[in-house]
């Protein structure tokens, strides 16, 4: 029983300090504050542990919390070290916004170009940091996630997409690095955002049968955007491989784009067609013997730019036809005019083929059948060239 009653607490005047026992006290200041106080010893340092102000904590109350305290010091604990633990933790947990910055930087290597680097933090930026960018990541909900992805999830699929995988990764960064407990909140998310009715926009292709129509017109002249176009028709490769594409990757009527240079971070081998020849031999008047030096020059001697081979297309041909959609072209130049297998046609895109049966099979067959598809190709796309 304590020494204290309730009449007490409440008519003491200050300044005063009274024991209700078992280290509770009542301590009461000059201007008639009353507080409650625990005090203890834990390894041998004293500890003075606030529990309360009177009359928001009452007698009984505040000896419920002294037992609780008191029960907390015999199982070894120490209340006001675990206080400073959790404070201290609190502090070294990032916000998602500092979280986002260091996962990005920790896949430097990932990234094949800076366009590419800038837009997974650039749509961070936009869509994720103006509601939980500030938030301690392990504060961040799936309820949180879900909500700044609903106003762009119809009327900006693929762009939520690529937004929601990126906020996954993150959290699962902050996951393994032990700053959020549980599971990743990403399958609850994903269930509560209905299905996307808009379909994703592809790259918009330039029909096959037309694409003849535009070698032509490119042949007229010899620049270096228009040759690299002409290059990356005929051997269907993407634009960032053909426009770092330097001397060195050609031997033996071979073009061998390095790992880093690929979307899948493979080294590809493209046989080379007559025609593709030809136009390297065009360009070769374009060089200037450097070492390492691109194939098709842009200013002051650095590869084209992305927006130099769409400008090319653009003035060549109407339409809103793209130069990544050259890819889809012979795709379906293949599927509908020819008898190549698709995972032939697969492999020249440089796309996985996912049976190990079919892979293994054209890792030591495939080369001879795709230096015959890309020579029909080349004869198809120059057919109306004197000198296809």
């Amino acid at each position: 029983m304590g020494k204290l009653t309730a009449l007490q607490v409440k008519t003491l005047k200050g300044p005063a300090r009274k024991s209700d026992g078992d280290g509770l006290l009542l301590v009461v200041r000059e201007s008639g504050a009353k507080s409650w106080l625990w005090r203890g010893q834990a390894n041998g340092k004293r500890r003075d542990i606030g529990l309360g102000t009177y009359p928001d904590v009452s007698l009984a109350e505040a000896r419920d919390k002294a037992a609780a305290t008191r029960k907390q010091f015999r199982a070894g604990d120490d209340p006001v070290e675990a206080k400073r633990a959790a404070k201290k933790a609190a502090a070294t947990i990032p916000t998602f916004r500092a979280a986002a910055q260091a996962v990005h930087a920790e896949r430097e290597g990932d990234w094949r170009n800076g366009k590419h680097k800038a837009q997974w933090i650039n749509t961070l930026t936009t869509y994720a940091f103006p509601t939980i960018g500030d938030r301690a990541i392990d504060k961040v909900t799936s309820g949180d996630v879900r909500d700044l992805m609903v106003p762009i999830w119809q009327s900006k699929p693929e762009t939520a997409r690529r937004v929601l995988q990126r906020i996954g990764k993150v959290l699962d960064w902050g996951h393994a690095k032990g700053y959020c407990a549980g599971e990743a909140p990403m399958r609850s998310i994903r269930a509560g955002l209905n299905r996307q009715t808009k379909r994703p926009e592809h790259f918009a292709s330039l029909p096959h049968e037309q694409v003849a129509a535009l070698m032509t017109k490119l042949a007229v002249s010899d620049t270096a955007g228009r040759l690299a176009l002409r290059f990356l028709i005929l051997t269907a490769a993407r634009s960032g491989e053909v426009r770092g594409a330097t001397w060195e990757e050609i031997k033996d009527g071979i073009w061998t784009v390095p790992a880093e240079r690929m979307k899948a971070r493979k080294e590809h081998v493209v046989p080379l067609s007559s025609a593709a020849a030809a136009v390297l031999d065009t360009a070769r008047k374009l060089q200037k013997g450097k070492k390492g030096e691109p194939i098709f020059p842009g200013m002051r001697d650095q590869p084209l730019s992305d927006m130099t081979l769409s400008k090319v297309l653009r003035t060549a041909i109407d339409g809103s036809w793209t130069v990544h959609g050259f890819r889809s072209s012979f795709r379906d130049w293949v599927a509908e005019k020819t008898s190549f297998p698709g995972e032939v046609a697969e492999t020249a895109l440089a796309h996985a083929i996912p049976e190990k049966q079919i892979a293994a099979y054209l890792r030591t067959k495939h080369l001879e059948k795709r230096r015959d598809m890309m020579k029909q190709w080349a004869d198809y796309v120059t057919s109306n060239q004197s000198t296809g």
